[in-house]
C-alpha cells in the first residue's frame, strides 16, 4: 500500500492541474494538442516516456485487486500501451488525436474525468 499511496502522491497532482488546464483554457490545450500533433519527433518522444512511467509503475505496482491502488495499475498499462502505440504508429496518434482534439466537447469531458481521477489520488495520496 506504501507504494499506491507514493504513486497517487506523484501522479495525482499531475493528473489534477493537467484537467484544471484542459477546463480553464481548452483552446490552449487544443492549440498545443494541433501543435503537438504536427510533429512526429514529439509524438516519439512522448511514447518512448509514456512507456518508461508505465513500466516503472508496473515494475513496482502490478497490483490487480479490488480496490483503489488497481486504478494506478490500469493507469500504468494504459501508459504502456498508449507509449507503445506512439512509438510504432504515429500516423494513427495524429488521426485519432486530431480527431478527439477537434470534437466541441473533449476539453470539457476530459477535463472532468481527469479532475475526478487526480483529485481522487491527491487524497488517497495525502490524506
Amino acid at each position: 500500500m506504501a507504494t499506491s499511496i507514493l504513486i497517487a502522491k506523484l501522479i495525482g497532482p499531475i493528473f489534477l492541474v493537467a484537467a484544471v488546464a484542459m477546463l480553464a483554457n481548452p483552446k490552449d490545450i487544443q492549440e498545443a494538442g494541433r501543435e503537438f500533433l504536427k510533429n512526429r519527433a514529439l509524438i516519439y518522444l512522448a511514447g518512448i516516456l509514456a512507456m518508461l512511467g508505465g513500466l516503472a509503475i508496473l515494475i513496482n505496482h502490478n497490483i490487480w485487486a479490488a480496490d483503489w491502488p488497481v486504478l494506478i495499475t490500469v493507469f500504468g498499462w494504459a501508459s504502456v500501451l498508449g507509449g507503445a502505440v506512439r512509438i510504432a504508429l504515429p500516423s494513427v496518434v495524429e488521426s485519432i488525436g486530431g480527431a478527439m482534439i477537434e470534437y466541441p466537447g473533449m476539453m470539457r469531458i476530459a477535463g472532468a474525468v481527469w479532475v475526478l481521477i487526480g483529485a481522487f489520488l491527491t487524497y488517497k495520496g495525502y490524506f
